[in-house]
């Protein structure tokens, strides 16, 4: 590895641009999923979220991959409340449905399924992945409330053997982190840059060291924080071991 250069691993597919501020910085990006995410496809599944559609609905978002698979369903802006995880989940929404559509949106679900109960919702429809994190469901039954999970899309561990090591990875999620560590074992000055809190927690179980926090749950700004990281400009919060 090239003393002048820093190598980072994304384990999620990033935009040209962000790949080129790496290199202007001396950052070499790579790509590597160690995840697959596909849409169900099942006629009943397809009717039912028609059927949702065209209700008047508290629903739940917490991945591009449910937003995806539900969009591609529907014809028409459903008259829903939509709460969300995360930027890059909301800025689909608005893409998809419009701003005016989203109540409020957070960082994880724990946060999410507070922001619910306080704002007196008590029957959600949760539009997620056949594996998901139990905090927000959790939390909406644990008041009382009930909540409809429709499961859109699968997530299937695909990990690989890394051939060299590098000086950042980029986690952004749980199955991610788990898919990486059934496979491989970071090198000591690895840095491991982690989403959330959640994806921290999923990298910690692996044992897991030398991790650094975003501050932020949009994948460009992680990046580019990550870069700014690399090359002695952080903007991220740095967690101690």
């Amino acid at each position: 590895m090239e003393n002048s250069k820093k190598y980072l691993l994304s384990t999620r597919p990033l935009p040209k641009a962000v790949v080129e501020e790496g290199a202007n910085k001396g950052v070499i990006i790579e790509e590597l999923s160690f995840i697959d995410t596909n849409p169900i496809q099942d006629e009943t599944l397809f009717q039912r979220i028609k059927r949702l559609a065209a209700e008047n609905l508290t629903v739940v978002f917490t991945s591009m991959n449910a937003v995806e698979a539900v969009a591609a369903q529907i014809d028409s802006i459903p008259d829903w409340k939509i709460y969300s995880i995360g930027n890059t989940t909301r800025k689909l929404i608005e893409e998809k449905w419009g701003a005016d559509k989203i109540v409020a949106t957070a960082d994880y679900g724990k946060q999410l399924g507070e922001r619910l109960v306080d704002d007196g919702v008590s029957d959600v429809v949760f539009f997620c992945g056949n594996i998901r994190r139990d905090e927000l469901p959790n939390k909406i039954r644990s008041e009382g409330g009930k909540i409809e999970e429709v499961v859109v899309y699968e997530t299937e561990e695909t990990p690989s053997k890394l051939a060299k090591d590098y000086d950042g990875i980029l986690f952004f999620s749980p199955s991610a982190v788990n898919a990486f560590f059934s496979s491989n074992k970071p090198a000591k000055h690895t840095i491991l840059f982690a989403i959330g809190k959640t994806t921290e927690e999923a990298i910690r179980q692996n044992k897991g060291r030398n991790i650094v926090v975003a501050n932020m749950t949009d994948k460009v700004e992680m990046a580019l924080d990550a870069i700014d990281h690399l090359t002695n400009n952080s903007q991220a919060q740095k967690t101690n071991i």
